[in-house]
């Protein structure tokens, strides 16, 4: 008599492979968490320095001095005077969401309470700044030069 062996896996075998495979499951979560928390980040940092770059960038082109005004929940780019039949609504938004905010400190500012705007010259040159973001995902401080108007990051945490 032949005796037939079958080929397969036991129940305590397939319940193992699940167990290990919940585990890693377990420790991967924690770290994308963390890379999709660096990714919203690194976008709310990357918005508002495409608004330096566009305050710049126009009142170079445009000769005449641009401001970046901040107000509850949002911030935004328009000229500082305003041409005949321009809208005064700012040409560039960036909207802040829930739990988020900005801070702006101004270190050459001979006033102690400043008024909510930055200004960027005609020449593209503007009043040096810290800029300090806070959100769900983190936080980010940067230095502005008044020369370039090129951030110098000075903190950047993730969550």
């Amino acid at each position: 008599m032949t005796r037939r062996t079958e080929t397969g896996f036991t129940l305590v075998e397939l319940a193992i492979a699940v167990v290990i495979l919940v585990v890693l499951m377990m420790l991967a979560v924690p770290s994308m968490n963390g890379v999709l928390a660096d990714r919203r980040l690194r976008r709310s940092l990357d918005g508002f320095n495409a608004i330096v770059r566009e305050a710049q960038e126009r009142s170079i082109t445009e000769r005449r001095p641009y401001l970046i005004v901040w107000h509850e929940g949002a911030v935004g780019l328009r000229p500082e005077g305003l041409l005949k039949g321009e809208d005064p609504e700012p040409a560039v938004k960036l909207r802040l969401g829930k739990n988020e905010s900005l801070k702006f400190s101004f270190p050459a500012a001979l006033l102690d309470e400043t008024p909510a705007e930055w200004i960027f010259w005609p020449s593209g040159n503007c009043e040096p700044a810290v800029v300090s973001y806070r959100g769900k995902d983190g936080g980010w401080t940067a230095n502005y030069s008044a020369l370039t108007a090129r951030a110098e990051i000075v903190t950047y945490v993730a969550k």
